[in-house]
């Protein structure tokens, strides 16, 4: 059989974020100064999404031949693959509509969040939405071709460690990028666990599920080790939601990354409450150049009444400094354009993000995403159900205070106001330019001594 899957990466989005609803790119500053940031934001060629990779494996493993195509729909596959992003979703729909006007018919599956948690938007379209992890089709694939049903649930993948390697193969993996995390390319996604057991009602994770399932440390390290000689990978950045939650793994995974016969560069995405100095220091040992974590408001009041567990300034503080002596890179995310934001508010989230003078600060609009508890409580509040405009980036809720104008200015206040800055240089030009600096970042303690100390 025939595989082809579909996809795009046309305005900017990048499939594999917001829990697979996908992002788009920060382009709409103006000036000398916005063209700058432009310029930054455009170098970045990311990964195609992890879940190609995995269905590409699954494919071939079962025996058929697979197809990645970009934009364009080559005729006479038998069976199209699609993974929309919200903000594309005019896009997928349209090429679908070609898909499924061939003749012979072929089959159409649409994979990943969108299925899962928007079916209306593909009803009566002559399609098969796969609702569930798509990975399930190692198992489920004859269930779901033969099935008359619009919508096929197929479950989640209750043991991670069976599913097959990544298969990179078919994308031409030596173009990714991912410059605001490391400085050795290229870049590929992998995972060490699935879940977030939080409850941020505007988060997109948790959305997929709330409880956290995990790989087996060693296949993670078997699979970046086979990654790095195959196909030349230098960079590695985990796509966990909560990396470390589970510390025995972290510090096994910490052992085995340290054994490997060529050294990568890897990232991680968490929260700060799951680093200990101990355990960040080791990682840094290892190979980590970057944390992401989210701040979101320093305003403690707001982040409780969405249900996210606020952290002292204090400790975030402390967080980004031990990250700087380590020679870590910091990417913290702040939000604006909340329902009840005001200008004041929002001068306090964009001074509090210059007195924590992260390496890279991302300023998002709050975005409501279909299955949270935000989009539903937004719902009302929604001016404009075009989805593309649903990038993360373009504010798409009417405040009580401030009109979509209006985030829309702050929005470039905030990222011109934070990036063009002496104490910004000054803090973080170490980390920016690590080959001009020839930065050595504090050498860790061995790691058994460290983990004794844990």
């Amino acid at each position: 059989m025939h595989v082809v899957l579909w996809d795009t990466q046309r305005r900017g989005v990048t499939k594999d974020f917001a829990g697979g609803f996908g992002v788009g790119r920060y382009t709409a500053a103006r000036g000398v100064a916005g063209g700058i940031i432009r310029h930054f934001i455009g170098r970045e060629h990311r990964p195609v999404s992890l879940l190609y990779a995995h269905l590409a494996a699954i494919f071939r493993r079962l025996g058929h031949e697979v197809e990645y195509c970009e934009d364009r729909l080559p005729t006479g596959a038998d069976l199209y693959i699609f993974n929309p992003a919200l903000m594309t979703i005019d896009l997928e729909r349209t090429a679908m509509a070609a898909a499924v006007a061939q003749q012979p018919r072929p089959h159409v599956l649409v994979v990943g969040a969108l299925a899962r948690h928007l079916p209306e938007a593909f009803a009566g379209r002559g399609v098969t939405l796969v609702r569930g992890e798509a990975e399930q089709l190692l198992w489920k694939l004859d269930e779901v071709l033969s099935s008359d049903s619009e919508t096929v649930d197929v479950g989640s993948v209750e043991d991670l460690d069976a599913l097959p390697l990544p298969d990179w193969s078919p994308f031409r993996p030596g173009r990714f990028r991912l410059r605001h995390d490391f400085w050795r390319f290229p870049t590929a996604l992998v995972q060490a666990s699935r879940g977030c057991r939080l409850a941020c009602d505007y988060c997109p994770y948790i959305a997929g599920g709330r409880s956290l399932r995990h790989r087996q440390p060693q296949l993670v390290a078997d699979e970046i080790r086979l990654l790095t000689a195959r196909h030349g990978f230098r960079s590695f950045k985990f796509r966990d939601p909560l990396f470390g939650a589970d510390r025995s793994r972290a510090w096994a995974l910490v052992d085995l990354l340290g054994r490997l016969p060529t050294r990568v560069q890897f990232s991680i995405e968490s929260r700060i409450d799951l680093l200990p100095d101990e355990l960040l220091t080791a990682l840094a040992g290892v190979g980590l150049t970057s944390v992401t974590f989210g701040v979101e408001t320093p305003d403690a009041g707001l982040l409780r009444q969405h249900a996210r567990a606020a952290l002292s300034a204090e400790r975030e503080r402390t967080f980004v400094e031990h990250c700087r002596q380590l020679g870590v890179r910091t990417v913290a995310g702040f939000m604006l354009g909340f329902a009840d934001d005001t200008e004041a508010s929002i001068r306090a989230m964009r001074r509090y993000a210059k007195q924590l003078n992260p390496t890279f600060a991302n300023f998002n609009v709050a975005t409501p995403y279909p299955g949270t508890a935000f989009y539903e409580a937004m719902k009302p509040r929604i001016s404009n159900f075009d989805f593309s405009r649903f990038d993360g980036y373009t504010p798409v809720i009417e405040g009580q205070h401030l009109d979509q104008g209006d985030i829309q200015h702050w929005l470039e206040k905030c990222f011109v106001g934070y990036y063009f800055r002496g104490d910004y240089v000054r803090a973080n030009w170490r980390e920016l330019w690590p080959r001009l600096a020839a930065h050595r970042p504090i050498k860790p303690r061995p790691v058994v001594a460290v983990r004794a100390a844990a």
